[in-house]
């Protein structure tokens, strides 16, 4: 039975959906609504009719009738109506859609079908139709009228009707007529046919809807007085005679307007003119019309047009234009001039720099050709020299030193001005109190100024850009004539993003004030461009920058400050404020032996503009730290290569710092030294300093009485050349010995022997030791000694008795060394230990002694 039931619940399903589309299909439903177009906002009210006898399969009470606006559900009220039919009825209370379907649904057994539709609309009634215009074109004489629609939100069928007077038309029985424009659009043609010329006629536009109808204010005019007429034509344009600022025009109208009343007007203007001058009032018929005032040696540029005398006729296009210069006669201006003068050569001239501003149009009468500077006025006919003619506002000349006024004039094809005189008045007055400058505009400068405390007559404005000079454009200065003003705009050659350099000159009844000067912007940027960093100086915890200014061409404002910035590897960013007159900085604290990138930032007070970046690297360490760094590595170095030359020479530096001491003991010395010396006492009056002496003068100066010194005989003395030795010496010098010293030189071979006989007194004279510093001899006397000089073979010599031995080698002490080692110290060294008791025996013995 289950399913059985469930088979049989589908089938009836399916039927249902076939029978409700067979249904509506057949008017099964049908919806009616009360209006299909309403008003948006208004209530629509709907009623669905289902009949069950024409939708087979359905139960009448069964069926639920349901509604959808759209796709959006809508509730309504279901009852049963008469002949098995079941009704729904429908309200909405604000249907504020332009439009929507409004649907009728059956419900049965869980399914719903569409059984019946109704569309409906929403909008307002038609705008009123405004601003209705036509006009008549007199080729087809065809009215042509165009209006101004309102939004429509309904299909709206809009038509342009024209009728004569109500009062014709109902005395008459005339038709509205009119025309349709196309596509719904806002202007239609009535043709000529359907139009009563030179009568009145209604003309207005209807628009109508769904809703209503709406029509435009009706417009009752005489076809003809909208007419726009064809332009008229310039024949010619001619001075009058005798009156030569005025000219009289010859015109001509249209060949379709020829007939008719016109009114017309005619405009000028020069090429210089940016308004047209309008003359109007010209009516008539193609009669010449005077006008005067034009100026002389002018360039006009003339049209004309016309249009019939009603208040609402359409003026005619503009006719062609024509051209036509007035007539030129002499300039009647007064030219304002302004002067600046210097020194020239010794002092006898001055070269004076003249400007002026040129004339108005229409004091120039004409085509200006130049200007004449003479330093004296026109006298009887007489032309003076000119200083200067050009076709330029400025001249540059030389005048004597006490020229103090200029003759200025102007001239054209017609003649020549009267003269300006230019008074050279010397620049001593009082300065202004004050000036500023402040931006009237991008292309203008407003300049305040405080009064002087002397009256003024006027002012001198001069300006100039920044880096030119001031004498660099003649038509940059302007004059006040008020002396009681305090402001002036200047126009003149003014831009943006420059510098201007103002200066204001007090005018007086003798004297020009001395100038006040103030520079300005009339509009600022950011600057071009920054300034580009230099490094001056760096350590490992400073580093010093530098830069050049700003070109003034490039800071398109007045610089406030410089910004620096600095940052790490790590990204640690510090910044400074430099202010803008300084061209360096100095940043503190910087880590040593880090890199950094540094910018500089220009700033005015409507922008900034940053600079290329500067890397640089701190030192380890500072200047000072890497002067005694590089002085104590000298140091060292110089030590280790004094110890390597004394590890390489070890016996020549220990010789220098510990020479070698002979020892007296174990010298040959002892061969000849008697030994009674040995044992006798020393008498040192001083100790000098220890050096190696060499013998080279030993004079013996008396010997004892009854003894031959040498052990020999009076003849051998004869024989071997000495003299008497109590007289006779023995000396041994230098390369300076004399030659007569040399004749004894079979006696060099012998040795030196010492007796024990006493010597009363001796002199020994030593050189320096080892090159030291020469020191005057000393005299050492011994008399009657009888101590040998060396007596015993003692070890070693005491301290102070082989002071004259210290590094002297055997063969100097007897006389065998070469030439520089055969010296002796010219200090008789009597009190030397060794040499007290020195006894010569003999002249035999004195062989090593003689002169060499």
């Amino acid at each position: 039975m289950g399913r059985r039931g469930a088979g049989t619940t589908l089938l009836q399903r399916l039927s249902l959906l076939l029978l409700l589309s067979l249904g509506g299909t057949h008017g099964c439903a049908s919806v009616a609504v009360g209006s299909p177009v309403v008003p948006l906002g208004s209530a629509v009210t709907a009623s669905c009719t289902v009949r069950s006898e024409l939708c087979r399969g359905l139960e009448r009470g069964k069926i639920r009738i349901a509604w959808m606006l759209d796709s959006e559900p809508m509730a309504g009220s279901q009852q049963q109506g008469p002949g098995g039919t079941e009704v729904s009825n429908l309200t909405v209370p604000h249907f504020n859609r332009s439009q929507a379907r409004l649907w009728c649904l059956v419900e049965w057994n869980g399914t719903r079908q569409r059984v019946g539709m109704a569309e409906i609309q929403a909008g307002y009634p038609p705008a009123k139709p405004s601003n209705l215009t036509c006009m008549l074109n007199l080729s087809d004489y065809g009215l042509t009228c165009q209006w101004e629609r309102g939004a429509d939100s309904l299909p709206t069928a809009v038509a342009l009707k024209c009728a004569t007077s109500r009062a014709q038309r109902e005395a008459t029985g005339e038709a509205v007529t009119g025309c349709t424009p196309r596509g719904g659009g806002r202007r239609c043609t009535v043709p000529r046919r359907l139009l009563q010329l030179y009568r009145k006629m209604e003309i207005w536009v209807s628009a109508r809807n769904a809703l209503g109808t709406a029509e435009s204010e009706r417009l009752c005019i005489d076809p003809m007085d909208v007419a726009k007429l064809d332009p008229p034509t310039l024949q010619s344009i001619r001075s009058v005679p005798y009156q030569t600022d005025c000219i009289s025009v010859a015109w001509e109208a249209a060949r379709t307007s020829a007939h008719m009343e016109l009114q017309c007007e005619l405009r000028y203007r020069s090429p210089e003119d940016l308004a047209w001058a309008l003359v109007p009032g010209i009516s008539g018929q193609a009669r010449p019309t005077q006008h005067c005032g034009f100026l002389f040696g002018t360039q006009y540029h003339f049209q004309m047009r016309c249009r019939r005398p009603s208040p609402g006729g359409y003026w005619s296009e503009w006719s062609p234009g024509r051209n036509f210069t007035t007539h030129e006669k002499a300039p009647t201006a007064r030219l304002d001039a302004w002067w600046s003068t210097r020194p020239a050569g010794a002092g006898q001239r001055v070269e004076v720099q003249l400007r002026w501003k040129a004339p108005p149009r229409r004091e120039a009468n004409g085509r200006l050709l130049g200007y004449r500077v003479a330093l004296s006025p026109r006298r009887r006919g007489r032309e003076p020299p000119a200083v200067c003619d050009t076709t330029d506002t400025r001249c540059n000349f030389s005048a004597p030193a006490g020229a103090r006024r200029v003759y200025l004039t102007a001239y054209n094809a017609a003649g020549e001005s009267a003269a300006t005189e230019v008074v050279l008045l010397e620049k001593t007055g009082q300065p202004l109190a004050g000036l500023r400058a402040v931006p009237g505009g991008e292309r203008s400068l407003w300049v305040h100024w405080e009064a002087p405390p002397a009256p003024a007559a006027g002012y001198i404005l001069e300006w100039h850009r920044t880096p030119s000079e001031p004498a660099s454009c003649s038509a940059c200065w302007q004059r006040e004539r008020d002396g009681g003003t305090t402001r002036a705009l200047i126009q003149d050659g003014i831009e943006p993003f420059q510098q201007y350099n103002i200066s204001v000159y007090p005018l007086y009844k003798d004297a020009v004030g001395v100038p006040v000067y103030t520079a300005a912007y009339s509009k600022q940027k950011a600057p071009s461009c920054a300034p580009k960093l230099h490094l001056k100086s760096i350590s490992k915890s400073h580093a010093e920058l530098c830069w050049e200014p700003i070109p003034v061409e490039m800071q398109n404002g007045f610089i406030t400050n410089y910004t620096i910035f600095w940052a790490n590897s790590t990204a640690d960013v510090s910044s400074a404020v430099v202010n803008s007159s300084l061209s360096s900085f100095v940043i503190w604290d910087l880590k040593p032996s880090t890199l950094y990138k540094v910018h500089i930032m220009a700033s005015t007070a409507a922008g900034s503009t940053n600079g290329t970046s500067l890397t640089l690297v701190t030192m380890v360490l500072d200047d000072i730290e890497i002067q005694f760094l590089f002085l104590t590595l000298g140091l060292i170095f110089v030590l280790l290569i004094l110890l390597m030359i004394c590890f390489q020479k070890n016996g020549r530096v220990k010789k220098q710092f510990w020479p070698s001491v002979p020892d007296p003991a174990n010298s040959s010395l002892g061969k000849w030294v008697p030994a009674e010396l040995q044992q006798e006492p020393l008498q040192i009056p001083g100790v000098r300093e220890p050096g190696l002496a060499t013998i080279s003068t030993v004079t013996v100066l008396e010997r004892v009485a009854g003894k031959q010194p040498w052990g020999k005989d009076p003849m051998a003395e004869t024989t071997s050349g000495f003299p008497d030795l109590s007289k006779s010496y023995v000396q041994q010098d230098g390369p300076g010995t004399p030659s007569s010293s040399r004749g004894t030189s079979e006696m060099s071979q012998r040795c030196y022997r010492n007796g024990g006989e006493a010597v009363q007194y001796a002199k020994v004279v030593g050189d320096g030791y080892k090159g030291q510093q020469h020191i005057p001899s000393r005299l050492y006397v011994r008399s009657s000694s009888t101590q040998p000089l060396l007596f015993d073979g003692t070890p070693s010599p005491k301290s102070y008795e082989n002071l004259w031995f210290q590094g002297v080698a055997p063969e100097r002490l007897y006389g065998q060394g070469s030439k520089e080692d055969k010296g002796f110290l010219e200090e008789p060294l009597i009190n030397f230990p060794l040499l007290q008791g020195l006894k010569i025996g003999g002249a035999e013995e004195l062989c090593d002694f003689q002169r060499l």
